[in-house]
């Protein structure tokens, strides 16, 4: 009965800004272990939001809510949670092991964290059959199976209360089944058309304006740019591509000229040996300006001994791929192709893994350039540097990709 109670409690907290002040539920929507309907805002009687909620094993609670407003929201509760009012949180959450975003939750409520969700996220939601949400070290897993039908079911509950109001509220779920949420039909935008940009970084490699990046960084993309730190933006027209190696080559105008240019180590890097890694990660967020991160090569190996690839501890983020690796004489001995994907081993072996992140081996990248019959400079390593040397000399050549992107395949970054 207190489980029922607290339930309910969460369904009418998820109203515009957590407002406690709503009542209802007025109708039902009823699907799997998913309970919920309309609700009112109490103290003026007009429609507030739709939602619905289910208990897991784990001890959360997820309510998923749809406004009147047209703002979709995501909830954890739980009666043992303790948060002080307006507590921020980032909460990391991955689908079917494959599809990952970000959320920012706010506790309106001591017991609840509260975050709006994306309509992209939404679409993804309701389609996946498993959720993973970690925030900090808590990891939590919430089966998603009758996600579809709820989110078709709190589409069809805003549609229906704002034509006809609540007194006309009925099953939500009976004329809801179709896939037609309308969340989904009004943000779906038609297939191939750019959704928005996405970026990477990349480093230029020949005096006629080479540049090479990751095949995924520009995979899907159209309007193809690319700029060095505090310089404008210059259009890029792909060259060659091998998705296989994760590599692809771009190339400048014509009339862009540059004054130095990447050099690639001519003697293999042995495990242990000190790397620099440099990139634009999460670009509008962080700097402007490129990062630099250090760390050691861990492994000569990928995932299950690829040897095409080196293991490397310097911490990398999304933005960074394509982008540079250095010796410490300042030579490329990599270019950097990701991080393991932690979210998933978490689920796997419900340990979260750190600082596996991976570059792709020069043996593969100049295998590439030669198939491209690109020109390029490779280097002995001679005399160590300062990471700060290191980081003013590649500011000659390493650029911030940025283009448009598919819908599909933004969904593969």
């Amino acid at each position: 009965m207190w489980l029922r109670s607290f339930i309910v409690a969460c369904l009418l907290q998820l109203g515009i800004a957590g407002a406690a002040t709503a009542a209802g539920p007025f109708g039902s929507v009823n699907v799997g272990n998913w309970i919920g309907g309309a609700f009112s805002n109490d103290e003026t009687g007009a429609f507030s939001h739709c939602a619905a909620t289910a208990p897991y094993l784990n001890g959360v609670i997820l309510v998923v809510g749809y406004n009147a407003v047209g703002t979709w929201s995501l909830a954890f509760a739980s009666p043992s949670y303790r948060f002080k009012q307006g507590e921020n949180a980032a909460i990391d959450v991955i689908f079917d092991g494959q599809e990952q975003a970000r959320l920012f939750a706010t506790a309106n409520q001591p017991n609840m964290l509260t975050a709006v969700m994306p309509t992209n996220v939404v679409r993804t939601f309701q389609k996946a059959n498993l959720m993973v949400a970690t925030s900090g070290r808590t990891v939590l897993n919430f089966d998603l199976a009758s996600a579809g039908a709820v989110i078709a079911g709190l589409s069809n509950c805003v549609t229906k209360v704002k034509a006809g109001g609540l007194d006309k509220a009925g099953d939500f779920t009976k004329v809801a089944a179709k896939p037609a949420a309308t969340a989904e039909k009004q943000a779906s935008p038609p297939a191939g058309k750019p959704v928005k940009p996405k970026s990477g970084t990349g480093f230029v490699v020949s005096a006629n304006g080479h540049i090479v990046t990751n095949n995924h960084v520009i995979e899907g993309c159209s309007d193809i740019k690319g700029n060095l730190t505090g310089e404008a933006a210059m259009a890029l027209r792909v060259v060659s591509s091998d998705a296989t190696n994760d590599l692809a080559l771009l190339q400048a105008p014509s009339t862009a000229t540059f004054k130095e240019l990447a050099r690639i180590r001519d003697r293999s890097i042995r495990s242990g040996d000190s790397v620099v890694a440099i990139g634009f990660p999460y670009r509008g967020l962080l700097s402007s300006d490129f990062t630099v991160t250090t760390g050691i090569v861990s492994s000569l190996s990928g995932i299950r001994n690829d040897s095409r690839f080196l293991q490397i501890s310097a911490p990398v983020q999304p933005g960074n791929s394509g982008g540079p690796l250095f010796d410490t004489t300042g030579q490329i001995v990599g270019v950097v192709a990701g991080k393991l994907d932690n979210l998933r081993i978490a689920v796997a072996t419900g340990n979260i893994p750190e600082n596996i992140n991976f570059a792709i081996k020069t043996g593969a990248l100049r295998d590439f350039l030669d198939n491209s019959v690109v020109p390029y400079q490779t280097a002995e390593p001679k005399g160590e540097l300062k990471t700060t040397d290191i980081a003013t000399n590649a500011r000659a050549y390493t650029m911030l990709i940025s283009c448009n992107a598919t819908e599909q395949a933004d969904a593969k970054r």
